[in-house]
């Protein structure tokens, strides 16, 4: 059995894209992570899956996996990426769709240029929505003081559908993201681990962002990143509120515009890089896994 996958990025942040709406495969962990290598199989920042939806009032299911095979909640760039597959697959015609995620449901529409503009739903501030849970911690206004190995490190958190850490930094080229990023995301006040994002605001409809992802490491670019960023940014008075901010990433920029009570609202473009087949079974066996056995009926 082969199975037909398309190579997409967003702003470099690059994903493998399965439609099992016309196929059927059975993910398990194992198989993600050999796709996911570089060397070995297709390589990815995530893995994309186009799934027919579970409810009447959206279009389609779209589910994400990092590439340690682990679900998460939602992916900003990899969003407008699945607009534009499912139109180029056409899987369907319509401009602007709804999309159920497992961080709720959200709007994409395209434009004739091929940039998609994303509602990315409200952020959520509160800890517990995040979820954040330190045993013990300094808050000042905001912001929150977290004891990192054995140091203070001042940060902002934010739900974009996923968990964000936002640290504003004066130099994003100086700041320590592999190092820092890597402690932070697995931090014991982080139950479900968290993306971390470093900022550097250049005047308030500009910044520059490096995010280390969770499960990934630092990427190109991070969709639910940026506009985790600029909602902080805006909620601090760094950020001019209900304007467009440009959000420059290693990979590109984003435009996010976020005003209080209302969504943010994602733009930005998405490409193709290629298509081709692979065979599951072959993938596992190369790698000297065993398909699991069905179980007999009773």
């Amino acid at each position: 059995m082969l199975i037909e996958f398309t190579k997409m990025h967003g702003l470099g942040n690059d994903f493998m894209v399965i439609d099992l709406v016309t196929q059927r495969l059975d993910l398990t962990p194992e198989l993600i992570k050999l796709l996911a290598d570089r060397n070995l199989g297709v390589g990815f920042d995530q893995l994309l899956v186009v799934e027919p939806p579970s409810r009447p009032d959206v279009d389609f299911r779209y589910r994400i996996y990092n590439a340690n095979g682990g679900e998460v909640e939602q992916c900003g760039n990899g969003a407008r990426c699945f607009a534009r597959f499912v139109q180029a697959r056409k899987l369907t015609f319509k401009q602007r769709l709804n999309v159920e995620t497992a961080g709720g449901v959200i709007s994409l529409s395209t434009d004739q240029y091929g940039w998609v503009q994303a509602d990315m739903g409200k952020p959520k501030f509160e800890p517990e929505e995040i979820p954040f849970a330190p045993k013990a911690i300094t808050k000042i206004q905001n912001a929150y003081n977290l004891d990192v190995n054995g140091k203070p490190v001042r940060l902002y958190v934010a739900n974009m559908g996923n968990p964000h850490a936002v640290i504003k930094v004066d130099d994003i080229l100086e700041a320590d993201v592999e190092e820092l990023g890597k402690a932070i995301e697995s931090h014991e006040a982080f139950p479900e681990n968290v993306n971390v994002g470093f900022v550097q605001v250049m005047n308030q409809r500009h910044i520059r962002l490096r995010v280390y992802e969770r499960g990934v490491g630092e990427t190109q670019a991070c969709g639910t990143g940026a506009c985790a960023a600029v909602a902080v940014g805006v909620r601090e008075g760094w950020l001019d509120e209900g304007e467009e901010v440009r959000a420059q990433l290693y990979g590109g920029s984003l435009l996010i515009k976020w005003q209080d009570g209302y969504s943010v609202m994602m733009t930005g473009p998405a490409s193709f890089v290629f298509e081709g087949v692979f065979s599951p079974d072959g993938l596992m066996a190369q790698a000297g896994i065993k398909p699991a056995q069905p179980q007999p009926q009773a």
